[in-house]
């Protein structure tokens, strides 16, 4: 690709993603320098010139959210005002995502406002993995490309499996049944779904599994992995019903509050998840946590949309 009509920039959010995807693309990653004042506030300053070209600009808004989106909108605006042809924001992880709709009389829609920011602010494109609600697509009113982490997943489950092994694939609620369908089709296993009631936002209990789980390998699949509490009582629950063993494939490692303890004391065996999220310093210690990388599926749509190629094969 040519470095003299394409730029690469990030914040501070993910720089080894953002360097991966440049290494995939043979690209180098633009100069530009995010600080902070005494006060606070955010000040951004590119290092080179971007007239007349294509940006990319990369920052998933996982935690701290508020200061990455603020880190996101800034260096957009710098960008824009530096007369970029056409700006392309790469968020990985889209945070907000869960607050895509009024739970209650008098509460925002959070992701609609996010999206209005990222719209104002000078996007032009929007470039995402596995948003929380696919209706999300439709808070903009550019063109937005929601990837998808399934290949790259179903990847990395294949080295932890044996071949001919007995594998079900469990969805940890019902809203995510369509996706474990899809993964379980591809692995060509079976289906099981628990049973979930939620009372409040991050605590949840799962009552039943709905399927057979009974001398077979498991592999959960979800999203996103937060505080864990699904995740784990899922993995518990499979596990009483006499499951071998207990896998799992989460695209987001959000991973705050207990999670990691609470994977460690589990009757997990493994959980694989990706990139979109750098992991937390003190996610190290941990053995069950495996991270792939999407800087190729991220790279390739890049370089599909700088060409102006068709990226919908990268849906599948």
């Amino acid at each position: 690709m040519n470095n003299n009509v394409i730029k690469i920039f990030t914040g501070g959010a993910n720089p080894t993603l953002a360097q991966a995807i440049c290494d995939y693309l043979d690209l180098d990653l633009g100069r530009a320098e995010v600080r902070q004042f005494s006060d606070g506030e955010t000040l951004v300053e590119l290092g080179e010139n971007v007239r007349g070209m294509d940006v990319f600009l990369i920052q998933p808004t996982c935690a701290p959210a508020n200061a990455n989106v603020m880190d996101l909108l800034i260096l957009l605006d710098a960008i824009k005002r530096a007369s970029a042809k056409r700006i392309t924001v790469v968020t990985p992880y889209y945070g907000y995502s869960r607050q895509d709709r009024k739970v209650r009389p008098r509460s925002p829609i959070s992701a609609k406002l996010i999206a209005d920011l990222l719209s104002v602010a000078g996007a032009q494109r929007v470039l995402c993995v596995e948003l929380q609600a696919g209706q999300i697509q439709g808070f903009f009113d550019i063109p937005v490309d929601n990837l998808f982490a399934m290949p790259v997943l179903l990847q990395g489950v294949s080295e932890w499996v044996d071949r001919g092994e007995d594998l079900v694939v469990v969805s940890p609620d019902a809203g995510g049944v369509e996706r474990a369908r899809a993964f379980a089709k591809r692995l060509d296993a079976g289906l099981a779904i628990a049973d979930k009631r939620r009372e409040k936002a991050n605590v949840s209990e799962v009552v039943h599994i709905v399927g057979e789980v009974s001398e077979r390998t498991a592999i959960i699949v979800d999203d996103i992995v937060d505080t864990a509490g699904s995740l784990t009582q899922t993995a518990d629950a499979v596990t009483a019903m006499g499951a071998r063993r207990v896998l799992a494939a989460v695209t987001h490692p959000v991973l705050s509050g207990p999670a990691l303890k609470r994977i460690e004391e589990s009757s997990l065996e493994r959980l694989l998840t990706t990139d979109t999220i750098p992991l937390r310093a003190s996610a190290g210690p941990t053995d069950k946590i495996g991270v792939t990388t999407v800087s190729h599926l991220l790279g390739e749509a890049i370089r599909r949309i700088h060409n102006e190629e068709s990226v919908s094969s990268l849906f599948d």
